[in-house]
């Protein structure tokens, strides 16, 4: 079994409450999101290595259209995909 926790934090409580509502209700038996302070927290569990990039990619999918969406990031984000060129 592969754990991973992937951590994101925001410039206030609000901003992570608004990432977290939007993509909380996308948790399925792989991930569980948390909710802390001006933080997000992300447990994510896999099988093997490939379902674990899976997940990873779309967790990271999903947080990078909420905060699109919120206009939380401005300009290139970073390297959100693990592909090594910066996003936006």
């Amino acid at each position: 079994m592969y754990i991973l926790t992937i951590t994101a934090e925001y410039r206030s409580p609000g901003e992570a409450e608004a990432v977290y509502s939007a993509v909380s209700p996308d948790d399925d038996d792989y991930v569980t999101s948390y909710l802390e302070g001006s933080t997000v927290r992300f447990e994510i569990s896999a099988e093997n290595a490939g379902s674990m990039r899976s997940a990873m990619d779309d967790v990271l999918a999903c947080v990078k259209v909420a905060e699109a969406t919120l206009g939380i990031v401005s300009g290139s984000a970073a390297d959100l995909d693990g592909d090594a060129l910066r996003e936006g």
